[in-house]
């Protein structure tokens, strides 16, 4: 199988590149990223050199090299995930998002069709267009209840109704052109090589410095956390063997408040690093309540009760064996967290433009 993964320097995209070196040799993969902030191919350093692996630096929006890819490639699949994912920065700045997310995808979507129409019978009917979206474009849930594929879309970020808008776009070019797409929607992911603007390593990384801990409001939205390698499984796994046209709902089985994630980490660190910096009693007394975000969703929790059943798949890792694995590589990966915030994201406040 030739594949192309876009966003592939991404936090999700690079361990699904990783999983497919490792696991799946016989697999081709085309990076197909454009290296923003989020994008880092010190992720990829353990298959950079790998002949089976191809790096192109390419924007999603620019339909001149997305073509040039799928001519010069012949991929028999697509793995959607580049995007402008944290929500902070979509209320900063939604242009981008829309730019990337939505503008984006149209344009994957347009070359893969163009592509797809000119394969012969047999790759035509294999050939795939997955695309990685989010729970988040569901909204949000009141105390009970669950996500499921048939959830109403009720995004509310500009994030969320981006993703939302090409989720929209690729089932339509399914349902009016008959590309043979499938759409996988996430829990929160957590794990190594995470970006820290995220709340589980921008708290590791705080607390291993002394800083204040932030937590939006009083702490107690609830998110239901996926290792990002159960997620790179889960996707190669719908990949190769979701039903055409089919949506597919990715979850951890692992619904916390904000707040015990918090204490959590404090918890992995008092164990792993009791010397703690220069005026900190324990990590926890660092935990500072900051204003809430602009239009914080409550709750997200996902049923991937689908998956399991029609695909067999369900995570590996329990929240604390994932937390460990987690922290323990930021602590063994000092260098790499230094050399990622030593660009223009210093671990500051997003999100408060209103």
């Amino acid at each position: 199988m030739k594949m192309i993964v876009t966003g592939g320097a991404g936090f999700i995209g690079s361990a699904v590149i990783r999983y497919l070196m490792q696991e799946h040799p016989d697999v081709t993969v085309i990076n197909v990223d454009k290296l923003t902030y989020a994008g880092n191919l010190e992720s990829l350093l353990t298959v950079e050199n790998n002949p089976n692996y191809h790096f192109e630096q390419v924007d999603i929006c620019d339909a001149d090299e997305i073509g040039r890819i799928f001519k010069q490639y012949q991929p028999d699949a697509i793995m959607h995930l580049a995007a402008e994912s944290h929500v902070d920065r979509s209320i900063d700045g939604p242009a981008e998002f829309i730019q990337t997310n939505i503008t984006g995808t149209y344009t994957l979507l347009e070359a893969a069709r163009q592509y797809w129409l000119k394969l012969d019978e047999m790759p035509k009917a294999a050939f795939r267009f997955h695309h990685v979206s989010t729970d988040e474009v569901y909204g949000s849930l009141g105390k009970t209840g669950l996500f499921t594929e048939t959830s109403t879309y009720r995004p509310n970020s500009p994030y969320s109704a981006s993703k939302a808008s090409s989720d929209h776009l690729v089932r339509a070019w399914h349902k009016t052109y008959g590309l043979p797409v499938v759409i996988t929607n996430c829990s929160n992911n957590y794990g190594p090589y995470q970006f820290p603007e995220k709340l589980i390593p921008l708290v590791t990384l705080n607390a291993l410095a002394g800083k204040p801990l932030p937590i939006y409001g009083k702490g107690d939205q609830i998110r239901d956390w996926l290792y990002v390698d159960d997620h790179a499984r889960a996707l190669f796994r719908v990949m190769t063997q979701g039903k055409v046209g089919e949506t597919y709902n990715i979850g951890g089985h692992n619904e916390k408040q904000n707040i015990d994630v918090v204490h959590t980490i404090c918890q992995v660190l008092e164990e792993l690093v009791p010397q703690h910096p220069a005026g900190v009693k324990n990590y926890k007394d660092l935990i500072t309540y900051v204003a809430d975000r602009p239009g914080h969703d409550q709750r997200y929790a996902i049923d991937a009760g689908k998956i399991k059943q029609d695909l067999g798949w369900i995570p590996e890792e329990t929240f604390e064996t994932g937390m460990k694995k987690t922290i323990q590589w930021y602590l063994d990966n000092r260098v790499w967290c230094e050399r990622v915030q030593s660009g223009k994201y210093q671990q500051e406040r997003l999100g408060l433009k209103v």
